[in-house]
């Protein structure tokens, strides 16, 4: 029973509850297409191999006082014949930060050329830790061209 006390404790020090996950409400989530000119579509490849380029779309709601951080969104992308487009794939990517409110995301996604549309999104949800648990860019980062085309 010692021991276990011990173990408990130790896991405590090590995982502090300001650390711990926090789940949030992700509401009209969409699949559209990328724009053609879209700095990810790769003209050579778009045949029926390969993947085409579509945005995950939604807001996320943080109903806390303070930014939620390192926040990866998940969700179920069902295709046009009612099965799923990201097979064995749950987490669909990182939006990062979300601050108190709602906030407006977009995620790219590349599904597998010639999976039949539309697309329709299931079980989508959010999860983030009210501290940092990964490395943090720097504040005068940039975003990424790709970033910087889906935040428009």
């Amino acid at each position: 029973m010692r021991r276990l006390i011990v173990a408990f404790l130790a896991l405590m020090l090590l995982f502090p509850a300001s650390a711990l996950a926090t789940d949030l409400v992700v509401s009209d989530p969409v699949v559209e297409p990328c724009p053609l000119d879209d700095a990810a579509a790769q003209a050579d490849l778009k045949r029926p191999v390969g993947a085409s380029c579509y945005a995950l779309r939604g807001v996320v709601t943080n109903p806390s006082k303070r930014a939620i951080v390192d926040t990866d969104v998940f969700a179920q992308i069902i295709d046009g014949s009612g099965e799923p487009a990201l097979a064995n794939r749950a987490r669909v990517g990182s939006i990062g930060d979300v601050p108190p409110g709602e906030f407006p995301f977009a995620l790219r996604l590349s599904i597998p050329a010639g999976t039949p549309g539309p697309f329709s999104v299931r079980k989508a949800r959010a999860r983030g830790f009210s501290s940092p648990v990964r490395t943090r860019a720097g504040k005068d980062d940039e975003l990424l061209p790709l970033e910087q085309d889906l935040s428009s």
